[in-house]
């Protein structure tokens, strides 16, 4: 799954390593038994075994087991994610705080790993300048999801939303940026991008590259919808004050999660009005290569 290999791959990027990618797809009855099954047999999952494995997702956790045994405990293995299965199959895990997941070599933090970085904040914002240049400032970012197994994104909520940045251009004299993603929905972005319509905004039209860091880069402040915990912590990452739209619906595990950026000071839930704030950025991709770092020395 695309979000959980973007975590690694941020993880080992911060640990200076380019890593060999390896996806697996078992076949049944292997991926119902997964992650507490045997690994199905993979022509691409063979020796030598290496340095370091960071896994992630629930169909990798039975090929992290078996690696970790195959090497001897050579191979140091890292999940991303609760593993379903002890933490004491594995050399270190990293949970989100809100998967309430405790064990001696488990690490947890408010926010997931991600690829985002300082310096392709600066990149992204100067490729996009010459599009949002014209935009006055303050400048939102705002960046929308949709429906997921949790959420609801009706047409109805995205009324809802762009009557309220509408607003943020009618009375803060705003500029917007606006980029949906897949699951935002057709519908769903033509009224938005018909509420915006003469206003001072830029909205993605899914053609070309996707502005979306660009956008992190240029704004003063975020907008982003509750369905993504990447996104709310990617939005975290810039320091900026960030607006949560939450949507219909949720989780336990989801109301945690935005309780706790609230608590922390980096978030609020968004009701159409503009303040400023300031907080301590965070950034868990540093302290779990840190963590990886520390754990591999001291082995």
């Amino acid at each position: 799954m695309a979000g959980f290999e973007t975590q690694a791959l941020g993880v080992c990027e911060a640990l200076g390593l380019t890593p060999e990618i390896k996806r697996v797809a078992p076949p049944a009855p292997f991926r119902w038994l997964a992650p507490h099954g045997p690994a199905a047999p993979d022509a691409a999952i063979t020796p030598p075994w290496p340095d370091l494995l960071i896994a992630s997702g629930r169909q990798s956790i039975p090929y992290a087991r078996m690696i970790r045994r195959k090497s001897g405990g050579k191979t140091f293995t890292v999940v991303l994610q609760d593993p379903r299965v002890a933490p004491s199959n594995f050399d270190l895990v990293w949970a989100p705080a809100h998967d309430r997941l405790e064990g001696a070599n488990v690490l947890t933090t408010l926010l997931s790993p991600h690829r985002l970085t300082a310096e392709r904040l600066r990149d992204e914002a100067a490729r996009i300048e010459p599009d949002v240049a014209h935009l006055p400032h303050p400048r939102i970012a705002v960046l929308l999801g949709g429906s997921n197994a949790v959420y609801t994104f009706s047409e109805a909520t995205a009324a809802r939303i762009a009557a309220q940045l509408a607003g943020l251009s009618d009375h803060f004299h705003a500029g917007l940026m606006v980029t949906p993603s897949r699951r935002t929905g057709e519908a769903q972005s033509r009224i938005i991008r018909d509420h915006l319509a003469g206003r001072p905004a830029v909205m993605w039209d899914g053609t070309g590259a996707n502005p979306y860091f660009g956008y992190l880069g240029q704004a003063d402040a975020v907008v982003v919808t509750c369905d993504s915990v990447n996104m709310v912590g990617e939005a975290i990452f810039t320091g900026k004050p960030v607006y949560v739209i939450e949507l219909d619906g949720g989780s336990p595990k989801f109301r945690r999660f935005l309780d706790g950026v609230y608590a922390y000071g980096a978030a609020r839930p968004f009701v159409g009005r503009l303040e400023s704030w300031e907080y301590k950025p965070l950034n868990a991709t540093h302290e779990i290569a840190e963590a990886i770092r520390r754990a591999m020395k001291a082995r």
